[in-house]
C-alpha cells in the first residue's frame, strides 16, 4: 500500500469528510483513517441489505458490567455496534455531589463508524447567528447587566471568532448544497446572501401543529427546521429521494441513505477515485514530528499491526475529546519533539482548556389525541426568537439560543425511555424503572409498563433549545492519571461544570419552550421543563456536541490554533472538528463544522498544497 500522501485526514465525520472530498476533486492524494467500520445503506450494499442493525443509539445487546476502578464499577451497561466497549475505551468524567468522584461514561463518543456522528444525529442543520461569532465584542457593548454572572466571567473569558458570519456564509451555502439539506430560510434571523440552497421540506407531522400554533400565539417568527435529509433527488451525491419520513431516519443509522451523513453525501461519491484511500478500523496512536512538521502518522490497522503513513498535511478531525487526547498522547510520548511544539508560547497551557458543549434542555408534555410520530423527521418548526438582541437584553443573557420542536422524539416504543428522566445512554434502561409517573411503583414492568406506554405513545411532544455555554478555562480535557484503554494509553478525563449563568440561561429559555407548548394547546397539567444541568448525571450530559479544547484565534498567546485551524507552531497540522470553536454557538454545531471544513479546504489548496 502507498504510505505517502498529499494529505492524511484522521476521522471521517463533519470535520474531515468535506476536506477529503475537496482534496480528491483537486487531484490531491488523500488517506483517510477511520477508527470504526464502514456500514453501507441498502443502495450501496452488494447484498442489497443495510449493515445497520437499528440499535445504534439504544444499546440492546447483552448486559455487561463496568470493571474499571471508578465509582460506578459494577454498574450494568449495554454496548451497541457503533460504540466502543466501555471497559475497553471509556471516557471518565468527574461527577459532582457531596464528594467528587470519577465515573466511566460513553458520553462524548458520537459514533465510531465511517461518517462519525452524522450517521446517528437527528440531522438538525442550523446556521449559527451572526452574533455567535462576535460575543466578546457584543458583550463589551451590550449596555445591560447579566443575570447570574457576579464575578464577570463572561466579560473575562469570552472570545470573538477570528472569522465572521460573512466569512463563513458562502461555505454554509456550499455545505447545504453538497450535503443535501431541506428546510426554509425565510424568517431565519440571519442573512442568506449566497441564496437558498435548501430542498423543499416534507409536509409537517400533524402533531407539530401545537408548536406552530404556540409560536404564532407568542408572536414568534417560525421557519421549517433545516434537516440533513434529502427530500428530492440529490445530484451532487447521486442519491435518489424516497419515503424518508420515518422515525428510523433519525437517531439511528439510516438504512436507505436518505439522511445526509458524510459517508453517503460526500465520501461515497469519491470512494472509487484512485487518489482516495479510505482505511477503516484503524486506530491512530501517535503523531510523530520533526522540527515543525508532522512527519509520520502511526496507527494500528484492522489486524492490530502498527503502520505508519506520511502526509504533506495532516488533519485531525476525530471529535474534540479524542482529537485533544491524540495531541496530548503524542506530546507525552515525544516531549522533546511534538511535546515542544504543543507547549510553545503560541499554545501556552491552553490545549484541552475551554472544553465546551451546549446549554440545552426544553419542555415536554402530552397533547390531545394520538399521532403516528414514526412518520416524521426529527423536527418540523424552529424559531430564532431567543437569539434576538431584544430578547437577550430583556432577560439579561450573554448569548441567544435556537429553539425547535422534536417531532420524532420518543416516536418508537423503546425510545420513550431514551429521554425519560434525561438518562445517559449508558443507563437507558433506568428510564423504565424509575420516576414512573402513573403508578409511582418501581420497577415499571408488566402491566405497569404496558399501561405507561399506552398512555404516552403517540402523545408526547417536546420543544428543545441549544445555546452557548459560558467558556471557562477550568472546563477541560486531560489524560486520566490511572485509567487506561485496552492499548495501555491514558483515557480522556472530562472535567466540566455548569456556570451560574448557564443555569440561569437554561431556566430562562426552557420557560420559553414551555410557553410555546401551553400557548399551542398542549396539556399544561403534564408539562415538564428545565435544562440539562438538572439531570442526575449533568456533568456528563453533553448532547454529543463536543466542542472546544483547541480554540482558534488571531493571538498566538490566547489560542491553540491560528485562523486557518493550524496548530500555531506546527507547519502542517490542522484540527477541524469542533475543537476549534472558542464559543459553542447558539445552535447545533454540525453544519458550522462542515462549513468551516470547506473553508479550510480552500486554504489548504491556496497556501499549503499548491
Amino acid at each position: 500500500m502507498n504510505q505517502e500522501f498529499d494529505i492524511i485526514i484522521i476521522g471521517s465525520g463533519a470535520g474531515g469528510a468535506p476536506i477529503a472530498q475537496e482534496m480528491v476533486k483537486k487531484g490531491k492524494s488523500v488517506l483517510m483513517l477511520e477508527k470504526g467500520p464502514l456500514f453501507q445503506p441498502q443502495y450501496l450494499s452488494d447484498s442489497g441489505v443495510s449493515d445497520f442493525r437499528r440499535d445504534e443509539l439504544y444499546a440492546t445487546g447483552p448486559e455487561k458490567k463496568i470493571t474499571l476502578d471508578v465509582s460506578n464499577k459494577g454498574e450494568p451497561y449495554y454496548s451497541s455496534h457503533v460504540e466502543p466497549d466501555l471497559n475497553d475505551e471509556p471516557h471518565i468524567y468527574r461527577h459532582g455531589g457531596a464528594v467528587e468522584e470519577d465515573r466511566a461514561t460513553l458520553e462524548g463518543y458520537t459514533a465510531q463508524v465511517v461518517g462519525g456522528g452524522t450517521q446517528l444525529y437527528g440531522a438538525v442543520s442550523l446556521r449559527f447567528a451572526e452574533n455567535d461569532f462576535k460575543l466578546k465584542s457584543y458583550n463589551e457593548n451590550r449596555g445591560y447587566n447579566l443575570n447570574g454572572d457576579p464575578n464577570g466571567d463572561v466579560d473575562r473569558e469570552v472570545r470573538d471568532w477570528p472569522i465572521s458570519y460573512q466569512d463563513l456564509e458562502p461555505y454554509y451555502a456550499k455545505a447545504e448544497e453538497l450535503i443535501g439539506i431541506n428546510g426554509t430560510y425565510e424568517k431565519q434571523g440571519k442573512p442568506f446572501s449566497s441564496g437558498n440552497k435548501y430542498q423543499t421540506p416534507l409536509a409537517p407531522n400533524p402533531i407539530s401543529q401545537f408548536v406552530k400554533n404556540g409560536m404564532e400565539a407568542k408572536g414568534m417568527d417560525w421557519y421549517r427546521t433545516p434537516l440533513a435529509v434529502i427530500t428530492e433527488d440529490h445530484q451532487p451525491s447521486g442519491r435518489k429521494a424516497g419515503y424518508a419520513k420515518t422515525g428510523y431516519v433519525n437517531r439511528y443509522g439510516d438504512p436507505m441513505g436518505f439522511k445526509s451523513n458524510t459517508w453517503v453525501a460526500l465520501l461515497a461519491p469519491i470512494k472509487d477515485e484512485p487518489n482516495f484511500d479510505l482505511r477503516c478500523n484503524c486506530t491512530v496512536t501517535l503523531l510523530k514530528s520533526e522540527n515543525r512538521k508532522i512527519k509520520e502518522v502511526v496507527f494500528l490497522d484492522e489486524s492490530g499491526e502498527t503502520q505508519t503513513a506520511k502526509g504533506k498535511v495532516v488533519v485531525v478531525a476525530c471529535s474534540a475529546i479524542e482529537s485533544t487526547r491524540l495531541l496530548m498522547l503524542s506530546a507525552q510520548h515525544d516531549k522533546n519533539g511534538f511535546g515542544k511544539i504543543v507547549t510553545q508560547s503560541g499554545t501556552n497551557d491552553l490545549l484541552g482548556k475551554y472544553f465546551l458543549t451546549h446549554c440545552f434542555g426544553g419542555a415536554e408534555t402530552t397533547v390531545p389525541g394520538k399521532y403516528d410520530k414514526s412518520i416524521s423527521l426529527d423536527s418540523d418548526y424552529a424559531t430564532d426568537f431567543a437569539s434576538s438582541e431584544s430578547f437577550m437584553k430583556e432577560k439579561g443573557l450573554w448569548a441567544g439560543a435556537a429553539i425547535y420542536n422534536n417531532t420524532s422524539d420518543q416516536a418508537l416504543p423503546i425510545s420513550l425511555a431514551r429521554t425519560h428522566a434525561s438518562q445517559d445512554i449508558d443507563t437507558i434502561w433506568k428510564g423504565f424503572v424509575k420516576n414512573w409517573p402513573e403508578s409511582g411503583e418501581t420497577p415499571g414492568v408488566g402491566e405497569d409498563l404496558s399501561r405507561w406506554i399506552g398512555n404516552n405513545f403517540g402523545t408526547r411532544l417536546s420543544v428543545s433549545f441549544m445555546a452557548n455555554q459560558v467558556p471557562l478555562k477550568g472546563n477541560r480535557i486531560e489524560l486520566h492519571p490511572n485509567v487506561k484503554d485496552k492499548w495501555g494509553r491514558p483515557v480522556a478525563y472530562i472535567i466540566k461544570k455548569w456556570h451560574e449563568h448557564d443555569r440561569y440561561l437554561m431556566d430562562t429559555v426552557s420557560s420559553v419552550c414551555k410557553d410555546i407548548l401551553i400557548a399551542g394547546g398542549a396539556n399544561a397539567d403534564r408539562l415538564g421543563s428545565g435544562g440539562v444541568y438538572l439531570s442526575e448525571n449533568s456533568r456528563a450530559r453533553i448532547a454529543n456536541h463536543i466542542l472546544g479544547g483547541a480554540r482558534f484565534g488571531d493571538d498566538r498567546n490566547d489560542s491553540v490554533l491560528d485562523k486557518d485551524c493550524r496548530l500555531w507552531d506546527a507547519d502542517n497540522l490542522f484540527v477541524t472538528d469542533g475543537s476549534f470553536m472558542p464559543t459553542s454557538g447558539g445552535a447545533n454545531p454540525t453544519l458550522t463544522i462542515q462549513a468551516n471544513a470547506y473553508r479550510i479546504a480552500d486554504i489548504l489548496i491556496q497556501k499549503y498544497l499548491n
